[in-house]
């Protein structure tokens, strides 16, 4: 009797969980036994296994061979667990020493050849097995830059199993022949998923992408865009076709700070599983951008589909930004799901395979036309949507909604002498992201000793008793909750964007004109005390 043991890691959704993978030979009929509650992929496993190593040069066990995955309680599926039980299978075999295989974490699928082929979500995997306490990990060799990304683990990446089988035994390791240099290469095709990319990427990088300097006129909005990015609130632009709403939203993710190490872990981790991380990019160093259509279903926007549920769009823009053009015509079943992610950062979906918790904090913002024609707000332009219509359109989004929206913005039309003035063109990105950055690093400076990183993360409660603002800079946002303007989330909104005001006017604190400008971004009722953010008109 032969038995041999190793490790590989389960993803349930974007958290992974070691699992010990136990072979156990012993006389009788020849057969493969496959337990520990696999999937369809996973329990296909066993064909993919036998033909490998047969053809790898190493002898199939005539015996009966179990294999079991531990704790037998956790869904696993997918091929990444192939290495692992090839490794336990030639261990219980003493085709190699079973001792040297006990503590390595193997994860690869692996072909009827022998090769082995990556597998999404490796980058989380190593995270929980180095959480694990495990140090040596084995995966594909076009995956060992991704999963090197994770410090104190030591990472061998192999081309196929009989180099594992060379490595582990100390024998002469095997050339495998690599791709032909410009002939595309099959084996990254399981990193990819068919279509999940649609609607959403990664941030172009400043020096390349679309130029806030692209956008004429627009003071006002172009204001919201740099306090959105300072503080990370969410915003709405509301107005007519082509004012520039959606020429604003897209370049947004430009003038956001590059991610900090941390942040490009977790979202390199969501789009690993997604399977969406660009090839030769195993680390995520821009903020993602996600822009669905508005037809896309609940599934789509918060995560779901058959078995344990995967990413959907609020994770993909995790530290970036989530535009949704059109809002209105979006479902409102849909529209409404938003707003647990909008307050807990995260989002929790149940389903009969499991449940799952993916991490949602992203900055969301709105383009909405005025009325189905979209010309209600223009002077003679012979806009004729009944008045009842219009109430109609604008409910599809949602009071609770939009009272978790802290900046809104009438975006007017652009007038023909800043279209066509030659000194009508704003501010460049680049200027303006070094501006973000320097409040960003004021904002992060004041909260060091908190969980929280920007404007957006401090709960109400600190606002009003721990970080105050100037004598009586809360006068006018008083007045407004008293007269219904303001709900008590709304004034929580209110001095958030406050303090990022007054980080991006170098203020200690936030005074009567930022408080002024917040209620103005907030309510759209022009408050008429000037302040100096941003290029102002």
């Amino acid at each position: 009797m032969g038995f041999a043991r190793t490790c590989s890691v389960a993803l349930v959704g974007v958290e992974g969980v070691v699992v010990e993978v136990q072979a156990d030979l012993e006389p009788g009929v020849a057969a493969f036994t496959l337990v520990g509650l696999p999937d369809k992929s996973l329990s296909e496993s066993r064909d993919r296994v036998r033909a490998a190593i047969v053809n790898s040069g190493a002898d199939w066990p005539q015996k009966k061979l179990t294999v079991g995955l531990s704790p037998a309680s956790v869904p696993k599926s997918g091929s990444g667990f192939d290495l692992a039980v090839a490794a336990a299978v030639l261990g219980a075999a003493e085709r190699i020493d079973p001792r040297v295989i006990a503590d390595l974490v193997l994860i690869g699928e692996l072909g009827l050849d022998g090769r082995a082929r990556p597998v999404r979500g490796v980058l989380p995997a190593v995270l929980a097995a180095a959480e694990a306490g495990y140090r040596q990990v084995v995966v594909p060799e076009q995956t060992a830059g991704e999963a090197s990304l994770v410090p104190g683990v030591s990472v061998l990446g192999v081309r196929s199993l009989r180099q594992l089988i060379a490595v582990l035994t100390d024998e002469p390791v095997p050339d495998e022949e690599p791709a032909e240099q410009g002939r595309p290469d099959a084996m990254l095709a399981g990193l990819v998923v068919p279509g999940a990319a649609v609607g959403t990427g990664l941030a172009h990088d400043p020096t390349d992408g679309p130029d806030l300097a692209d956008v004429a006129g627009q003071h006002g909005a172009r204001t919201a865009i740099e306090v959105a990015a300072a503080g990370s609130h969410h915003l709405l632009l509301t107005g007519p076709p082509g004012a520039g709403k959606t020429m604003l939203a897209e370049r947004l993710p430009g003038v956001l700070p590059p991610l900090t190490k941390k942040e490009s872990l977790e979202v390199t981790a969501i789009h690993s599983v997604a399977g969406i991380l660009p090839p030769g990019e195993p680390l995520v160093h821009r903020p993602p951008y996600c822009a669905p259509h508005h037809s896309a279903t609940m599934q789509s926007l918060v995560g779901g589909g058959n078995g344990l549920p995967r990413p959907g769009a609020v994770s993909l823009a995790h530290k970036g930004v989530l535009f949704l053009d059109e809002a209105p015509e979006f479902s409102g079943k849909v529209l409404d799901a938003l707003r647990q992610p909008l307050e807990s950062g995260h989002v929790v979906i149940a389903r009969s395979a499991g449940v799952v918790r993916l991490p949602a904090r992203f900055l969301m913002t709105l383009a909405a036309n005025p009325c189905p024609c979209g010309r209600h707000t223009l002077h003679g332009a012979g806009c004729e949507c009944p008045a009842s219509l219009i109430r109609r359109y604008q409910a599809r989004l949602s009071g609770p909604l939009l009272d978790r929206v802290d900046l809104r913005v009438e975006v007017e039309p652009v007038t023909r002498s800043d279209l066509l003035a030659q000194g009508g063109r704003g501010e460049p990105t680049a200027t303006v992201a070094a501006r973000v950055h320097e409040a960003r690093d004021r904002a992060a400076a004041r909260l060091h000793d908190t969980p929280w990183t920007v404007n957006s993360e401090v709960p109400g409660h600190e606002l009003r008793t721990r970080y105050l603002v100037a004598p009586g800079a809360l006068a006018a946002a008083e007045r407004d909750i008293e007269r219904g303007l303001l709900t008590a989330r709304g004034l929580d909104r209110v001095l958030r964007v406050s303090w990022t005001i007054a980080d991006l006017a170098g203020h200690d604190r936030p005074l009567t004109e930022d408080v002024a400008l917040a209620l103005e971004l907030r309510t759209g009722i022009a408050r008429g005390i000037p302040a100096a953010v941003g290029a102002r008109p």
